[in-house]
């Protein structure tokens, strides 16, 4: 990305420039204390020891999948390699993991953790060309985010979006009892229904550069920072759940749907149901919203 150049414009217009922190301890302390609003994470614990080492920061996201987070001090520091060990850890120690989210959010979300698709959240100044590169010959769900300082401002610039695919199919399948995983789904759908699944997805994934998707047990879910769309599939039907308020959707029975009341999987509050192609014309409207109104 080019220099980003911010002025203010309060009285006489002037540069405002940026700056890193002068100790990584403050970004951190920064980013575990606004989590959630900075990238829609419940914050765990900080310093999270290991016995071969410390993850910097930990917390849990909106698809309830693990998120480690990794500052990079030095640009010679390979945090992603780091990164990368500190994820392999933590599918290998899964019963320490839950019991620190039984600790700090209940026995409902230390249950009901999703593996398929755990990140690294990697935090730094700058990046060099080989470290994108590298995370994206990786196929693993390493994020690359960039920041900096404006006064009373923080600005990320996320750099990468990893397409990331489930890497516990065989573990899903042993354990998620009655309920088939999405990968079952799939597979189970006829052929105009897998090619409606795929136009939907292409569609999504071409809205931007910065949409990721992650295939998690039971969903699909495409986001930015955040879930934008989460789409849940049957052998005839596509759900379509969208972070849009469904006060301002004119619901149709049978297309869309309310679903602040009803559980269900994944993420938003309004489900569009597509049974052919000319139902995916009319839920583009409502797409593009949630992906304008989400970041």
């Amino acid at each position: 990305m080019a220099e980003i150049q911010l002025f203010s414009t309060k009285g006489e217009v002037k540069e405002v420039v940026g700056y890193t922190v002068t100790f990584e301890k403050e970004l951190q302390h920064l980013i575990e204390n606004n989590m959630e609003q900075f990238f829609g994470v419940t914050f765990l614990k900080s310093e999270y020891v290991i016995t071969e080492g410390r993850m910097d920061s930990i917390g849990l996201d909106e698809n309830n999948s693990p998120v480690i987070f990794e500052y990079k001090r030095s640009v010679n520091e390979n945090v992603i390699n780091q990164g990368l060990f500190y994820l392999d850890w933590l599918l290998d120690h899964k019963a320490d993991f839950q019991l620190l989210v039984l600790e700090k959010l209940g026995k409902e979300k230390a249950d009901n953790i999703d593996w398929s698709v755990p990140s690294v959240v990697c935090i730094a100044n700058d990046f060099t060309k080989y470290d994108e590169h590298a995370v994206n010959q990786m196929q693993r769900n390493i994020k690359l985010v960039k920041y900096k300082k404006y006064d009373d401002f923080i600005l990320f610039e996320h750099v990468n979006a990893p397409k990331a695919k489930s890497i516990v199919y065989d573990e899903i399948k042993k354990n998620h009892g009655t309920d088939k995983s999405f990968r079952e789904q799939y597979e189970g759908m006829n052929e105009k229904m897998k090619l409606t699944y795929e136009t939907i997805r292409d569609y999504i994934i071409s809205l931007g550069d910065d949409v990721s998707e992650n295939e998690l047990k039971y969903y699909m879910a495409f986001k930015r920072v955040r879930n934008f769309v989460c789409l849940e599939i049957r052998q005839e039907k596509i759900f379509i759940r969208l972070k849009l308020d469904p006060d301002t959707v004119k619901l149709q029975k049978g297309f869309t749907r309310d679903m602040r009341n009803i559980g269900h999987y994944g993420t938003g509050d309004l489900e569009v149901t597509i049974k052919s192609i000319g139902d995916f014309e009319n839920a583009k409207e409502f797409i593009n919203r949630s992906y304008e109104e989400n970041i």
